[in-house]
């Protein structure tokens, strides 16, 4: 696991709203002393977000159900989504009285507590039929000519009305009582056991909302994560209150634009602006932020991943703690916390990309790289606000912006780039000392395959600075295709098989980014690779479909029809982005009357 009417946040009251974030300053903003940062700066401020009440006990709730009902199909993040019936004072004397033998809740006595003093988790997201929503919209994917893979277009295309959804009432009325975040506007969720909003997946969900012609959907999934930047100074990882602590792949200004121009609505962008710098800001400031001085002795600002945390992530505390038990001190987990944490963060949780050996999960080393895709984001944030701001007639703040994008274009080229692989490469920090600016040494770029070698591509003319020299769209376009990367069924998320995200997984935003690129590249042949996968990616999702009667998270990318395994969880049904995917290429490739779109032995 590219591309809004007004953005100000629709509350009940101005009660409501002053009592949201009172409760969200008083419980969620404040921090805990600083400490020194396990990697890179000393002077950095690397303050963690504390925790709730309410999230304590839930961790508690969760920790003692492991041991009542076992590690079979336990998933962890069910508890902390738990809504409680009463108040939290309540409910908590009503556990410690709950009989207990050698320490064990029985399972009967558990499970009755749960039915008396929790709804289920999910219950405070409730179903609404978004209004924009037709059964088939005029001119609805017109390349689309096979009356098969059209019927079935039509059947994702539907999927948007199972996974829409709006915060209940009782979350407005009762905050302290729920993880959930009063989001103003609906939702439309990834599906399964993601039942709120996620950052980075929302992008390629408004891909396919854009395609069956649901723009004021559209904007409302923007309006509520601007409205999570104006509460927290960020987007969220996920629409809980758990997830403040770190964010996602930041793509917020991509739905803007992707919006804008298919609308042309200029004042829904003036609206979103603002939000769009601040979010920027966070980014590229305080523990995001990256100095490296290259060869020739230029100073380059990049940013990296960073998580306020240095705790088991609540939603999956049961196995944090687990994984950290071969760590013998506090200070040792802590650290491994965070990196876990800003894994998380980085929406590739989990891969060997982010270990310094591939098949560790305790040598996550998320804090000590400087990645490839996340400033291939931050330079497309940059000529997005550039952008906007001309089109607003704010040329001071076009030209700050278009001169920033000049700046990380070059620094993606001189820290990243590697010409003999013909390839981007993310940037280890290996120093163990502290130190302001980084020296530049090749040696600590990472020459493993991943596809995030190939995310510059998907601003191809502009990011990698190499878009108007055919010979090396060759090179890189042969690179790739020498990869191994690429599979019968799609791109593979890299070539290490370590049971994590990896190898035989291909996700759906990476199929995007990589081909859209492709398909932008200027070179008839990297248009016509493009294709190529876009065909092999929507065969797989049609047969998984036919068999499973669902959309799918990941998809296993060794053969067609197959299904993605691995990580920490379960793999997931629904699915936002594979659908948003799917439609988005079918939108762009079609699909001729007589290509066949069943598997190919």
């Amino acid at each position: 696991m590219a591309v809004i009417k007004h953005l100000l946040p629709k509350m009940t009251s101005l009660s409501l709203h002053f009592s949201f974030f009172l409760f969200s300053t008083l419980l969620l903003m404040s921090v805990i002393p600083p400490r020194a940062a396990a990697s890179y700066s000393c002077t950095v401020d690397d303050r963690t977000y504390s925790t709730t009440p309410l999230v304590s006990f839930l961790q508690r709730l969760q920790s003692e159900a492991l041991k009542t009902l076992g590690p079979s199909s336990f998933d962890p993040k069910f508890y902390v989504d738990l809504p409680l019936k009463k108040d939290l004072s309540l409910t908590e004397a009503a556990f410690w009285k709950l009989p207990r033998v050698k320490g064990i809740i029985p399972e009967k006595y558990l499970r009755r507590f749960l039915e008396a003093y929790f709804d289920d988790a999910g219950d405070d997201m409730v179903y609404t039929e978004p209004e924009d929503f037709v059964p088939e919209p005029v001119e609805f994917l017109p390349k689309v000519l096979n009356p098969k893979v059209r019927v079935w277009a039509l059947e994702v295309h539907s999927l948007w009305k199972n996974l829409s959804r709006r915060v209940s009432d009782n979350v407005k009325k009762y905050p302290e009582r729920h993880t959930l975040l009063p989001l103003p506007e609906p939702v439309i969720i990834p599906g399964s056991r993601f039942k709120e909003v996620y950052y980075w997946d929302s992008y390629w969900i408004i891909r396919g909302l854009l395609v069956s012609k649901m723009y004021d959907t559209a904007k409302e999934i923007v309006n509520n994560l601007v409205w999570l930047v104006d509460a927290y100074g960020h987007v969220l990882n996920g629409a809980r209150v758990y997830y403040a602590n770190r964010s996602q792949p930041p793509l917020l200004s991509s739905m803007v634009m992707e919006i804008y121009t298919r609308t042309g609505d200029l004042e829904f962008v003036r609206k979103s602006l603002p939000s769009l710098m601040k979010e920027y800001t966070f980014w590229i400031s305080g523990i995001h932020k990256v100095m490296i001085r290259d060869l020739h002795g230029h100073k380059h600002s990049l940013s990296r991943y960073y998580a306020r945390w240095n705790k088991p992530r609540p939603e999956s505390a049961t196995i944090d703690v687990e994984s950290a038990s071969k760590f013998l001190n506090d200070s040792d987990k802590e650290a491994f916390y965070r990196e876990v944490a800003s894994t998380a963060e980085t929406g590739w949780d989990f891969s060997s990309r982010w270990m310094s050996n591939s098949f560790d999960l305790s040598t996550l080393s998320t804090t000590s790289i400087v990645p490839v895709d996340l400033n291939t984001y931050l330079y497309k944030v940059e000529l997005d606000i550039a952008f906007f701001a001309q089109q607003l007639g704010d040329i001071k703040t076009h030209e700050k912006f278009f001169k920033a994008s000049k700046a990380r274009q070059f620094a993606i080229r001189s820290i990243f780039w590697n010409a003999e692989m013909n390839q981007w490469l993310d940037y280890w920090i290996r120093s163990k000392d502290c130190e302001d600016v980084h020296q530049f040494e090749a040696r600590n770029q990472n020459d493993r395959i991943f596809a995030s070698n190939f995310i510059p591509m998907w601003n191809w003319k502009h990011a990698s600075g190499l878009g108007e020299n055919n010979i090396m769209v060759e090179r890189i376009l042969e690179s790739f295709q020498k990869s191994g990367l690429l599979q019968p069924a799609g791109i593979v998320t890299s070539l290490s098989n370590n049971g994590q995200q990896d190898f035989p997984n291909g996700w759906s935003p990476l199929q995007h980014l990589i081909i859209e690129g492709l398909s932008n590249s200027g070179s008839k042949a990297g248009w016509e690779l493009a294709q190529d996968i876009a065909v092999r990616w929507i065969r797989t999702n049609y047969a998984a479909y036919n068999t499973t009667g669902a959309m799918h998270e990941k998809y296993d990318v060794k053969g067609c029809g197959k299904v993605g395994g691995g990580g920490e969880y379960k793999p997931q049904t629904g699915f936002g982005w594979s659908n948003g995917v799917v439609l988005a290429l079918l939108e762009e490739f079609g699909w001729p009357f007589d290509r066949d779109i069943e598997c190919r032995s």
